[in-house]
């Protein structure tokens, strides 16, 4: 991170360091004394390591952009809009490196609402008069950087570019915030699997993202705290951290073992019985792991 930017500065007089790992792992051990909450040290982290990523880092890939073509009638871009969900999607000529704008599904509610009225105008309007002018970016952008462009360009959405100035993926507004506060979820987003699956003999599939009273419903394993509400949440709490994949915790006779995460979040553990029924905490020690990072 820019040690010339507001946060850094402010860290580390809060935490008296001078370099980014240094103040990353007085944040870590904050946690771990119950000086900060499990989500405030996750944000602060996400956000101290913003600075080291790129776009292509948390960039959609090409290969799953709606877009839609510039011949295409609205009724048929409608159509994608509505199956997709997105409000703002780009518009190609011939092929994805070709994007020649940005559609935005709120500049069609008056066509919409004209039709439904029975105004239709003559000639149809054709997709060309509601596109906007896209916004193209590297793919080695600094992601810090962009957060800044998009503030000043007054835009949410932005092209990935490889060296060959073609199309690479897309990144919007929603994908930086979700690198700093996790992800990030609406009523048009696809269904996610039950957070509790069972696997046979009293073995879980569980999402970090349960909430700790549905695993008491679905599991009988009942879990306290003040400061967090989902499985994820309880176990960073324990640790002080986000743990790793493959971690194992040990709680009321019950076994979590990681097994996915990232720098952010637990993404899914299995919980199964404790044969060794330890109520302990089975973790490397932190000064002896190397930490994770999604450079």
């Amino acid at each position: 991170m820019d040690e010339e930017s507001g946060l850094w500065p402010f860290l580390s007089r809060l935490f008296g360091a001078k370099n980014g790992h240094t103040i990353e792992k007085r944040i870590e051990e904050a946690a771990q004394e119950g000086e900060l909450k499990a989500d405030e040290m996750v944000m602060l982290l996400n956000v101290l390591r913003l600075g080291r990523k790129q776009v292509f880092d948390i960039m959609i890939p090409r290969t799953d952009i709606v877009c839609a073509e510039i011949d295409d009638t609205l009724s048929e871009v409608m159509q994608k809009i509505v199956a997709s969900g997105h409000s703002r999607i780009p518009i190609y000529k011939e092929n994805r490196d070709n994007i020649v704008g940005i559609l935005y599904a709120k500049d069609l509610l008056k066509v919409l609402s004209d039709e439904a009225d029975g105004l239709c105008a003559e000639p149809p309007p054709t997709l060309q008069e509601f596109m906007r002018e896209p916004f193209f970016v590297p793919e080695t952008k600094n992601v810090k950087e962009l957060i800044q462009e998009f503030r000043s360009r007054k835009v949410h959405l932005a092209i990935a570019l490889d060296e060959y100035a073609g199309t690479s993926g897309l990144v919007t507004l929603e994908d930086l915030l979700e690198e700093i506060v996790g992800e990030i979820e609406d009523e048009y987003d696809a269904p996610r699997p039950e957070d509790v699956q069972p696997l046979g003999d009293r073995r879980y599939l569980v999402s970090g993202r349960t909430m700790l009273e549905d695993l008491a419903r679905d599991a009988g394993l009942e879990l306290e705290s003040e400061q967090v509400e989902t499985v994820g949440g309880y176990l960073s709490e324990l640790a002080g951290r986000v743990p790793r994949q493959g971690e194992v915790f040990h709680v009321q006779g019950w076994r979590f073992e990681v097994k996915e995460a990232d720098a952010k979040q637990v993404r899914t553990t299995i919980l199964s019985p404790d044969d060794g029924a330890a109520a302990i905490l089975s973790l490397p020690r932190l000064a002896d792991s190397p930490r994770q990072r999604n450079d």
